[in-house]
């Protein structure tokens, strides 16, 4: 075996039916950072690797691992255990029959997979020790270790641990070590006259709940996973109708499949459902929202006919609210059909229907950038310039997604900084025609799959939450509650109900103990306030830079423009067909705690420099 050096080449594979790519994007960004060059398989070799005994695609993979010279291999899946099983030891069989490990002639030294613990667990039956296993619990140093990645090679930044975290850290063992989150009740939510009837809405639980000073409401996206499309809806309706009844739930935010996004209302023969609620009629829609009250309930918009869409899930649902995410779900993730423009055009579209219903709008916009290696800056504009769309095309309320731990190694006070900074920003377009309510959640890959420690987390995360506003005791208005069982399985009404319970839990006595000065200062740190006004001033002199340079900024050409031209990087996209150049082009860098866009020698480049360079001026 080959020892690992700074000319090793790491490769990344998935099958292309599962589109979740945070996790490659992590270790991919990790592995930049300590100098490797990475390498990740275009589509048509993750389409090639769901079949890989056919002769041409197994030809396409190898022929993919050779040109690239790749030395390491790693294999991501994180959907059905079983399937992913069936998926790895495939794809290991046959680079072994091929020849292309070291033992036997070839340049791959090392493969690993990385999905479900209980997929893992299944692999190593099969193969035992000859791939390496990341369940998803890793830290940054833990990922190195396990692929020998000699130390000098290390950032320095990687071992560092910021006081505010050690704090949160110690207030949620303490809190998760007591219990008391088991005792929590129901906050009062449901008094006002049109709860749970007909015209039930967001706006009046908010009105009702903000004069009886029992924000934050919750939200939960949950939905179990079947082949057996009616065995899925029934359950499902089922987890509804009890969730119901613990009323601790203010919003249920169905988990529905990438088939529903995709092709609602279509046949359905021979496509992979991919995971989630395989709703497909109006109907099974009117049967969830019956099932759900008095809960409201809200949905992922689709990735095509996306203004229809929006009208039938008012028709069937009564939406709670709209989420719609401009750029994203269309041919640049790999989640719909539509070009990024066209996407744009449809969701411009749908947000003036939005706007004529008068509910609120959430963009889901900054964290997937985020996901695809995005800077600090580029998730507060890109949250900025969503919200202002939204206003200018009528939207009154908007609900502000704040997402963090996006990437999970992000330091405590970088999220404090940027979620001020995003905020302060767009509280700026408040107006009487206009409000913000902010939606806070942990990160998609945050939790640890030690169900212990991922309770720990949660409740870490509650009290960060609490502090983006400390002074502001109706803030978070929303919570949106990530269960703690997210590195593992899907949340049952169960785990649910027992995250509900920490995170209230867990807030409430965070409160508490804040009132007392028990907890750390995030008001008066320098640490934090240096970061929020550096982020904040480098943000909005961007804005404006951006504002007089494209006077259609806030229409779906200028949108589009704003990424084609580069203004705001996602190095990790798959784009193997260079549609977008000059957004993958630039590398960011996790530096202190937070993400910078950096130079050829790791040096972070400001952010007006880097658009005027754009711009030529």
């Amino acid at each position: 075996m080959t020892a690992i050096n700074s000319d090793t080449i790491f490769g990344f594979i998935k099958p292309e039916i599962d589109v979740h790519i945070l996790g490659i994007s992590t270790i991919t960004n990790i592995l930049r950072d300590c100098g490797f060059t990475v390498k990740i398989a275009p589509p048509e070799v993750m389409k090639a690797v769901e079949d890989i005994k056919k002769v041409n695609n197994s030809s396409l993979v190898a022929k993919w691992l050779k040109d690239n010279r790749i030395n390491i291999i790693g294999f991501s899946y994180r959907l059905d255990p079983q399937e992913g099983c069936n998926y790895f030891c495939s794809f290991f069989n046959q680079i072994s029959d091929l020849k292309l490990l070291r033992k036997d002639g070839g340049l791959i030294d090392k493969v690993s997979f990385a999905g479900l613990p209980d997929s893992c667990e299944l692999i190593k039956k099969t193969l035992g020790n000859q791939a390496i296993y990341f369940y998803g619990d890793e830290s940054h140093i833990d990922s190195l270790k396990k692929y020998e990645v000699p130390q000098h090679l290390y950032p320095k930044s990687f071992s560092f641990i910021h006081e505010y975290d050690k704090s949160l850290w110690n207030f949620a063992e303490k809190f998760i070590e007591s219990e008391r989150y088991q005792s929590i009740s129901s906050p009062d939510h449901y008094g006002y006259h049109s709860c749970g009837t007909s015209i039930d809405c967001f706006a009046d639980r908010l009105r009702y709940c903000k004069s009886h000073k029992s924000l934050p409401l919750i939200r939960v996206h949950a939905g179990p996973y079947s082949p057996n499309r009616t065995e899925a809806i029934k359950e499902y309706i089922s987890w509804t109708e009890q969730l119901s009844k613990t009323r601790l739930l203010d919003v249920l935010s169905i988990g529905s499949s990438q088939l529903t996004q995709q092709h609602f209302s279509e046949n359905w023969e021979g496509l992979h459902n991919g995971g989630g609620v395989p709703i497909n009629s109006e109907l099974e829609y009117r049967q969830i929202a019956e099932a759900a009250r008095p809960m409201l309930v809200r949905t992922y918009a689709g990735t095509k006919n996306v203004p229809w869409l929006a009208q039938m899930h008012e028709r069937c649902l009564n939406i709670s609210w709209h989420a719609l995410s401009y750029w994203w779900f269309c041919k640049l993730d790999g989640r719909g059909n539509n070009t990024v423009l066209e996407n744009l055009k449809e969701h411009i579209e749908t947000i003036k229907y939005i706007a004529s219903t008068g509910k609120p709008l959430e963009p889901n916009v900054p964290h997937h950038f985020s996901f695809r290696g995005g800077d600090d800056v580029t998730y507060i504009i890109s949250g900025y310039i969503a919200a202002k769309t939204a206003k200018r095309y009528g939207i009154r309320h908007l609900i502000l997604q704040n997402m963090l731990n996006t990437p999970k190694y992000t330091w405590g006070i970088q999220d404090l900084a940027k979620g001020r900074a995003m905020l302060k920003l767009v509280r700026e377009l408040e107006d009487e025609n206009f409000m913000v309510s902010l939606q806070s959640r942990a990160g998609l890959d945050y939790f640890s799959p030690d169900l212990e420690k991922a309770k720990v987390q949660l409740a870490a995360i509650t009290a960060l939450m609490d502090d983006i506003e400390p002074d502001n005791p109706n803030s978070p208005e929303i919570i949106h509650v990530v269960s703690y069982s997210e590195a593992v399985r899907l949340a049952t009404p169960d785990i649910i109900e027992d995250s509900i319970k920490i995170t209230l839990g867990a807030l409430k006595e965070y409160r508490t103990l804040k009132s007392f000065g028990k907890t750390f200062n995030t008001s008066d740190n320098c640490d934090i306030n240096y970061r929020y006004n550096e982020l904040y001033t480098e943000a909005k002199e961007s804005i404006a830079l951006l504002e007089n340079s494209f006077p259609d900024l806030y229409t779906p050409q200028g949108l589009y423009r704003v990424y084609e031209m580069g203004f705001f990087p996602t190095p990790y996209i798959f784009d193997p067909l260079k549609h977008f150049p000059n957004a993958t082009k630039w590398h960011t860098a996790i530096i202190n705690g937070g993400v910078k866009v950096v130079d050829d020698n790791g040096k972070p480049i400001d952010t007006i420099k880097r658009y005027k360079s754009i711009l030529g001026i």
